[in-house]
């Protein structure tokens, strides 16, 4: 077996091969093998060299280099295979290509990203008062125009009724459907904009009007003693397939007419103010208002849950919105 010595560049080219973070790994088992003369490469360049110094013997001087070839060399030749070796089971940094998502186009401004923005309490107040005045004009302009009635109730038609049909007089049997609706945020006139039912009958909007009850109607007489008096003057002239939306102040819908429950708008309190002198305590306040609610005006809650929801919208202005549906001739 031949051996040919190596020189220090040979050296130098195969250490540089390898990566830095294994180039002074094998640096430092080479330091580590030259200082104790330990390990499994120590041990496998020792016999490398004892073979080496037995082929030395029967090899002809002119093919020998061994006075130019000392130990350190194949130390260090074996030491780089070793890290070599070891560097093979050393797993090399993977790199995945990942494909993430899209960065999201530019936002498009919108006319609101040009409107002046407040900056403090003061603006921002002044600013939601522009506004709710441009949003009450929009309404102005779209409600349509208010009538007053004989007996002084203020309604709006929303639509009208059939011109060959006779209207409604007092003492006529009417059979509607209605809606007694709470004033909305933007009902300037009483009358306007959106409302929210309190009760109603014959939309299907009540728990008691499903199945056979869905179709349910009421009939009434107009100028019936039961009856409220705004339903009863304001139907007046009316005529069937007609809606009519009719203001309903407290003292014209279903508050009793005595001392104590004369508060409210257009009561005879002073100036119109809500009297409260009866008022004592909190909890007393609902036991007041459920004395000065007229249960026997019609049309009237059914239910539990809707009579709730009256006792507590009573005394304030309401809206009943009214569908003729017949006139029963007497």
């Amino acid at each position: 077996m031949k051996i040919t010595p190596v020189n220090n560049a040979q050296i130098k080219s195969t250490i540089t091969v390898i990566k830095p973070s294994r180039f002074w790994f094998a640096i430092t088992i080479i330091l580590l093998l030259n200082s104790h003369n330990i390990g499994l490469c120590d041990g496998f360049s020792s016999r490398v060299y004892q073979h080496h110094n037995s082929i030395k013997a029967t090899t002809p001087t002119s093919l020998s280099m061994s006075k130019q070839s000392p130990r350190r060399p194949f130390l260090a030749v074996t030491a780089a295979q070793c890290a070599s070796f070891v560097g093979l089971f050393t797993p090399s940094p993977s790199y995945a290509l990942v494909k993430g998502n899209a960065p999201p186009p530019p936002r498009k401004k919108s006319s609101g990203d040009n409107e002046k923005k407040c900056t403090n309490l003061e603006e921002c107040q002044e600013m939601a008062i522009i506004i709710e005045t441009q949003e009450l004009e929009k309404v102005k302009a779209k409600a349509l125009p208010s009538f007053i009635a004989p007996g002084g109730s203020r309604y709006q038609n929303m639509r009208e009724g059939d011109n060959g049909e006779d209207a409604v007089k007092n003492g006529d049997e009417v059979t509607i459907k209605y809606k007694v609706l709470k004033l909305g945020k933007r009902s300037y006139d009483g009358l306007s904009g959106e409302g929210t039912v309190v009760f109603s009958r014959g939309y299907g909007l009540e728990d008691d009007e499903q199945g056979k009850n869905k179709n349910e109607s009421f009939t009434a007489t107009i100028g019936s003693s039961n009856l409220i008096r705004a339903l009863s003057d304001g139907m007046i002239n009316m005529k069937v397939g007609g809606v009519r939306r009719i203001s309903v102040p407290p003292q014209m819908g279903w508050e009793k007419p005595t001392p104590e429950c004369d508060g409210g708008p257009g009561g005879r309190g002073s100036g119109g103010d809500v009297k409260v002198d009866y008022v004592v305590i909190p909890t007393a306040t609902m036991v007041a208002t459920e004395i000065c609610m007229d249960k026997a005006k019609s049309p009237f809650p059914n239910s539990y849950a809707e009579q709730r929801r009256m006792a507590q919208r009573f005394d304030q202005s309401l809206i009943i919105e009214v569908e003729l549906l017949k006139i029963n001739q007497s």
